[in-house]
């Protein structure tokens, strides 16, 4: 009788043993696999934080201080770019030419702050405050202008990003036109 139970508890003790080794070995294969998705999120988190910080130098220095020769380093040269009012364009110079239309009759426009900002993966998406004075001719084609009213503007904005090898490939800008012309006193 005692040889019975010490084969028993000896088959018992082997099983467990076996059976606590193949937990073991799945519970490291899984806190593995945890490893890689943690790492794989945090290499993730570090690039929209890196795009989110070429978004700030973008809105408060270069494009603030009209340093144009600088929108390579945040946008690709063939940047698709939708406008507020429904306009398309394709590539770095006709974004630019539009860009600098818009500092024409208000040369003090600026973007200083953005209030929410966030991405995943390749999308950034940021609010921001756009704003100026209309305080210069505003040229409306053929050689006609519209005087300057000397009114401010100060309106919400947003731009949706889309990323690839650390440049904007896709821009959508969002504000109010209607808000914009009220405030520069064009739109009433």
């Amino acid at each position: 009788m005692k040889t019975i139970i010490k084969v028993i508890t000896g088959l018992f003790l082997a099983t467990t043993s076996i059976n606590t080794q193949a937990q073991s070995a799945k519970a490291t294969r899984e806190v593995d696999s945890l490893r890689g998705v943690i790492n794989q999120l945090n290499a993730a988190n570090k690039e929209v934080s890196q795009y989110l910080a070429k978004f700030d130098t973008l809105d408060y220095t270069v494009f603030s201080n009209q340093q144009w020769a600088r929108f390579h380093e945040s946008h690709d040269q063939h940047i698709k770019v939708y406008w507020p009012d429904g306009h398309v364009t394709t590539g770095l110079p006709k974004h630019l030419e539009d860009m600098k239309a818009l500092f024409v009759y208000a040369p003090d426009t600026r973007i200083k702050q953005h209030p929410i900002r966030f991405g995943s993966g390749n999308l950034t998406a940021v609010t921001g405050v756009f704003e100026g004075t209309f305080t210069k001719p505003m040229p409306i084609g053929n050689g006609k202008f519209i005087q300057p009213t000397r009114k401010s503007f100060k309106i919400p904005m947003a731009t949706i990003g889309i990323w690839k090898n650390g440049v904007m490939i896709e821009e959508h800008l969002f504000w109010d036109n209607k808000a914009y012309l009220d405030q520069i006193g064009l739109g009433k």
